[in-house]
């Protein structure tokens, strides 16, 4: 009997040693992590960060935040973020976001809301913390920015995961139900207010292949670039109007894609009529924009709905026959 009450103490003092050691190495880290991005000419602050949850969890609490990236001149700040992971699976964590936080831009100050903001995430062992999957959730989020704008839905998930032997490719998923666009957006989009005021559903799956893998370096050091984009389905449903999009681009170092997406355009003069008012398409264009969409709708035997494929070649675009302009540059900052 005695040496069985000796293995059990003798393991319990292992566990605690290991405990205390584990916690003490996660805020170490984490402490290190804000005086090297201070090093880097970041503003990275906090009023207190400490570990609790012996003996089977490591829960970190950071309170009154303040990381600012001067690079691309965005900022953060919250009252306070946790980090939670088993103390038996440190590489498996879940992060809670508080429920007001700001995130400013070099042109305006953008305050969150929310009830529900957190997400779970798997790195890969022993790898610089590279990311293997993560989800995240959304609920009741609102966004009221300096600029005189407000946005908001309902809910939201998005989850990423490693593609299943392709390197640096990721699998994208992201639903968001009931989004209400930026208000001053919106009464661009639709100033006669003959469509709902919030996007019935916001979908995309994907796959991303990127030219280094998300790491902490990719927050540290330079973000990954795209450089394929397999869009599997794509849509926005707002009111009648429903946008599908489906295909495959390839991108280059520049960021320029070539490839081909099909688009599935219903009810598309009102969709035209929105980007000429929201001031993404100038008027002029407009007109013989139309007549090429509307040659375009007729081939397809159903003059409401457009189903063409765009083409990305040499930086321009083309809709079917119709010249769309200079494609987009893909690259993240």
């Amino acid at each position: 009997m005695r040496w069985l009450i000796g293995l059990i103490l003798a393991a319990a003092l292992g566990w605690s040693g290991y405990w205390f050691i584990g916690a003490r190495a996660v805020e170490n880290g984490l402490k290190g992590w804000f005086a090297d991005r201070q090093a880097d000419g970041w503003v990275a602050e906090y009023g207190s960060l400490e570990t609790h949850g012996f003996p089977n969890r490591f829960d970190t609490m950071a309170e009154d935040l303040i990381l600012a990236d001067p690079e691309s001149g965005l900022a953060w700040e919250a009252p306070m973020f946790q980090i939670l992971a088993l103390s038996y699976k440190p590489g498996h964590v879940i992060a809670a976001w508080p429920r007001t936080q700001v995130v400013a831009t070099p042109q305006e100050k953008i305050t969150v809301t929310n009830d529900v903001m957190r997400g779970s995430v798997l790195f890969r062992p022993a790898q610089a913390f590279a990311l293997s999957r993560a989800t995240f959730e959304l609920e009741n989020l609102a966004l009221s920015s300096t600029a005189g704008w407000t946005a908001a839905t309902d809910s939201g998930e998005f989850a990423i995961r490693e593609a299943a032997g392709r390197a640096n490719t990721y699998d994208l998923f992201f639903e968001a139900r009931n989004v209400k666009p930026a208000s001053d957006i919106l009464a661009r989009m639709d100033p006669l207010k003959r469509l709902p005021d919030a996007f019935e559903t916001l979908k995309i799956d994907a796959t991303m292949a990127f030219d280094a893998p998300w790491d902490r370096y990719a927050i540290e050091e330079a973000r990954p670039q795209p450089r394929r984009l397999e869009l599997g389905t794509v849509q926005a449903a707002w009111g009648d109007l429903d946008l599908r999009l489906a295909g495959t681009l390839d991108i280059d170092s520049a960021g320029i894609p070539e490839g081909r997406i099909t688009i599935r355009a219903t009810n598309w003069r009102e969709m035209l009529e929105i980007a000429v008012q929201s001031g993404l398409l100038p008027e002029p264009y407009a007109e013989p924009l139309e007549r090429g969409l509307a040659a375009i709708a007729g081939l397809s035997g159903n003059s409401q709905t457009i189903d063409a494929p765009i083409t990305f070649k040499g930086g321009r675009m083309m809709l079917g026959f119709v010249p769309l302009g200079p494609a987009p540059v893909l690259r993240l900052r």
